[in-house]
């Protein structure tokens, strides 16, 4: 009898341990994060987690954090800061990943300012590749938008790269996008 129970006792406590280790190492998954963490989190594997939203039955918002396909190399579990959400001028309640905010000056301002390029690697990691995804150079954009910001809008708007087609400004190309975004500033 001693022997069964202390077989039992073994088990419960290695089934206890597993469960505290698991707690401990959990891994981050998009689709169990709240709707104030979703936007700028990125997963136990290395991919975004995107906010979607879909209406219910009876016309009533709800609210989904989803994992996204876009994998962010070199960093894994990990929900962005307020100090950085603050500091680069971009909203826990984005629905989706768009490249329209880099169109707004004010945006582009805070998003090269020093507080956001210089501490928010996650941030400027996605800013450069949508950037990019629309044939803008991140880096030249933020020293134009620091050196003349009317100008750089007008730049940007004038080439067509944020409709789509490729920019003739050479200054704010780059046909190759490098994988991850640089330390730019």
């Amino acid at each position: 009898m001693a022997i069964f129970s202390s077989s039992r006792f073994t088990f419960f406590f290695f089934a206890s341990s597993l469960l505290i280790i698991q707690a401990t190492l959990g891994e981050l998954v998009c689709e169990e994060l709240a709707k104030d963490e979703c936007a700028f989190a990125i997963d136990s594997a290395g991919k975004r987690c995107v906010l979607e939203y879909y209406v219910k039955k009876r016309g009533k918002t709800e609210y989904q954090c989803r994992t996204s396909e876009v994998v962010v190399e070199g960093m894994s579990e990990y929900i962005e800061t307020d100090d950085c959400v603050q500091a680069c001028g971009v909203d826990r309640n984005m629905v989706g990943i768009s490249s329209d905010a880099l169109l707004d000056p004010r945006f582009t301002a805070k998003l090269c300012s020093p507080s956001c390029s210089q501490n928010c690697p996650n941030i400027l990691d996605l800013s450069f590749n949508l950037a990019a995804g629309e044939g803008v150079f991140l880096p030249d954009l933020c020293e134009k938008q620091r050196s003349n910001p009317r100008r750089a809008m007008a730049e940007l708007l004038s080439s067509g790269a944020a409709s789509g087609p490729v920019a003739e400004d050479k200054s704010l190309v780059n046909v190759d996008p490098p994988a991850a975004a640089p330390a730019f500033l």
